[in-house]
């Protein structure tokens, strides 16, 4: 399984979302909060092609997006082979 990296913010029920997901799919991965930390945010948008919401979801070297675009993967039947590459 690719690594998977998540930023998130406390209270953000997409966020959770998200990471229920992940959790049902037994996908481990990598957390970082951005709560009050304005480095971190910004290193997310960098990566996420200037994207400052939450959640923002990458495995492997793949930008996934956020909630909505992981569940969409999900329901596209796509999640799976990108968790399995």
């Amino acid at each position: 399984m690719p690594p998977i990296t998540i930023y998130t913010k406390a209270a953000c029920g997409y966020c959770q979302s998200a990471k229920a997901l992940l959790r049902a799919k037994g996908a481990a991965f990598d957390e970082i909060s951005v709560d009050d930390d304005l480095p971190a945010q910004e290193k997310m948008a960098e990566r996420a092609g200037g994207r400052w919401t939450v959640p923002q979801i990458f495995i492997g070297a793949a930008h996934v997006g956020g909630c909505d675009d992981l569940h969409a993967l999900e329901r596209a039947g796509k999640l799976d082979a990108l968790l399995a590459r």
